[in-house]
């Protein structure tokens, strides 16, 4: 003896129709998560790229802080990165050419090592002078500017650092 069920209405596809529409939603999502991820990692990327042009324009300072602590210095005269002070060397300085100096040491990691140049600049009191009547004052420390320029792992991103150094 044979028993069929009837079953009052024929399947329609429904549950076909619902998990495709469901796995449609699921792909978008996942697409979206794969682009923030993607935008994220080149952020982070751009930030790490940045930090290391920072500590080598950072490197380039202190080298050249390190330079002006030697017992006697050349004359600045506009030659190997030592200059007076004059407005038109920021737009005429070739970071990469011979009127820069060179850091000393090695960094690795970066795409160009750092460069920098010194400027000696005018006593802001000149010797001799001073408002008390039989004073003379001691000999006026000497200032100097420190420029450095450093680049990081891309030549994209650049950083340039000044001090002001006191001798």
């Amino acid at each position: 003896m044979k028993t069929t069920l009837s079953i009052g209405k024929r399947e329609q596809g429904a549950v076909l129709i619902i998990s495709l529409i469901i796995l449609v939603i699921l792909t978008i999502l996942g697409m979206s998560a794969m682009q923030s991820t993607s935008l994220e990692e080149r952020m982070a990327g751009n930030m790490r790229d940045r930090d290391i042009a920072f500590q080598a324009a950072e490197a380039g300072l202190r080298d050249g802080e390190a330079y002006l602590q030697s017992v006697t210095l050349p004359t600045f005269d506009g030659t190997n990165g030592l200059y007076q002070p004059d407005n038109s060397l920021w737009t005429t300085v070739d970071w990469t050419g011979t009127g820069v100096r060179a850091y000393s040491g090695t960094i690795d990691q970066v795409a160009v090592q750092p460069t920098y140049y010194l400027e000696e600049l005018p006593n802001a009191v000149t010797p001799g002078s001073s408002l008390v009547i039989g004073f003379t004052p001691p000999e006026a420390p000497v200032n100097y500017r420190v420029t450095a320029h450093g680049v990081g792992v891309s030549n994209t991103s650049v950083a340039i650092l000044q001090s002001t150094f006191r001798r």
